[in-house]
C-alpha cells in the first residue's frame, strides 16, 4: 500500500491537512529565515518579532502549498505518484484553508512593520506563482527557489525594515539550492511530465544532464553560503560548519546518481533537512558565542 494510502485511513483531519501540505518539509526554508533574522538582530531578536516571523513562515508556506494542490488537482489525480493526494481533504475545505492562511499571513505581516506590510502581497504572489510555471516554462525549478528565497529576505526586513545585501546573497544561495534539489526530485516525474506536456528541465534535457546541472547549482549554493558569511561578518563557527554542508550535498548527489527512487526520496529529505539544520546551528553558535 502506498504511503499516502495509509494516511487516508486516519480520520484526523489535522493529520490529513498536514500530509497534504507536506508540513514536515517546512524544515527546509524555516532555518534560513531564522538564520537571516538572527544575523540581522545580532543574535537578539525580540520575542515578538521571532513569533511573528514564525507565524508568517507557517502561514505563507501553508497558503502556497494549498494553492499548489488546488492548481494541480486534476494533474495529481493522473500522476501515479500523487494519485491519492486529492482524497486527503475535500476541495471546499482546501479553498477555505487557503483563504484563512493567506489572510492570516497578510495580517501577521502587517503587524511587524510598514515594509513587511507593503511587501506581503508581493511575497504571496511570488510564492503562489510557482505552481503555475510548469505549464509554460522549463525554469519552474528556479521559480520554486525564488519562492523559498522570499523567507530569508522577509525575515531580514522584519528585523531591520529594509533590504540589504546579505539576505539577497543568502536568497540567491537558496534559489540555487532549491532549484538543485527540485531537479533531483523531478526525476521521479519525468515520464509523466512529458506525457502531460508539462515543462521541466528534466523533461527537456533528460535525467543525466539535469542531475549534472543540479550538482553545479549546489556548488553555487555553497559559494553563496560562504559569501553570505563574509558579507555578514560571521566567524569561525560558521565557516567550520561549511564542510558538513558540502558533505550532505555530496551524499544527496551520490544517492541521486544511482537513480533509485526510494533512495532519492530518503536522500532528498535527510540531506536537505541536515543542510538547513547545520546552517541555523552555525548561525546560532556564531551569534551567541
Amino acid at each position: 500500500m502506498p504511503v499516502e494510502d495509509k494516511t487516508l485511513l486516519q480520520p484526523n483531519i489535522v493529520t490529513r491537512v498536514l500530509r497534504l501540505i507536506r508540513f514536515s518539509h517546512t524544515i527546509f526554508a524555516l532555518p534560513f529565515a531564522l538564520g537571516a533574522l538572527l544575523v540581522a538582530a545580532n543574535g537578539r531578536p525580540t520575542l515578538r518579532t521571532l513569533l511573528l516571523v514564525l507565524a508568517c513562515m507557517v502561514l505563507a508556506r501553508t497558503a502556497a502549498m494549498l494553492f499548489n494542490r488546488l492548481s494541480d488537482w486534476s494533474l495529481d489525480k493522473r500522476n501515479p505518484r500523487t494519485a491519492n493526494r486529492h482524497r486527503l481533504v475535500e476541495k471546499p475545505i482546501v479553498w477555505a484553508l487557503l483563504a484563512f492562511s493567506a489572510a492570516g499571513f497578510l495580517i501577521t505581516s502587517a503587524a511587524i512593520n510598514r515594509m513587511t506590510a507593503l511587501l506581503a502581497p508581493v511575497a504571496l504572489l511570488i510564492i503562489s506563482f510557482y505552481s503555475l510555471t510548469k505549464r509554460f516554462t522549463s525554469a519552474t525549478h528556479f521559480f520554486l527557489g525564488l519562492a523559498l528565497a522570499v523567507a530569508p529576505v522577509g525575515a531580514w526586513i522584519a528585523q531591520t525594515g529594509r533590504i540589504d545585501l546579505p539576505p539577497l546573497v543568502l536568497g540567491a544561495g537558496v534559489i540555487c539550492w532549491v532549484a538543485g534539489f527540485d531537479l533531483i526530485y523531478a526525476t521521479q516525474d519525468v515520464d509523466f511530465d512529458r506525457r502531460e506536456g508539462l515543462h521541466s528541465l528534466v523533461a527537456k534535457f533528460g535525467v543525466r544532464q539535469s542531475l549534472r546541472l543540479a550538482q553545479w547549482l549546489h556548488f553555487l549554493m555553497f559559494l553563496a553560503l560562504v559569501a553570505f558569511g563574509f558579507i555578514a561578518k560571521l566567524g569561525t563557527a560558521y565557516y567550520a560548519a561549511m564542510p558538513l554542508v558540502a558533505a550532505a550535498l555530496f551524499y544527496e548527489h551520490r544517492r541521486a546518481s544511482e537513480l533509485d527512487l526510494a533512495g532519492i526520496n530518503r536522500a532528498f529529505f535527510q540531506s536537505n533537512a541536515f543542510v538547513s539544520a547545520i546552517f541555523i546551528a552555525a548561525i546560532a553558535v556564531d551569534r551567541w558565542h
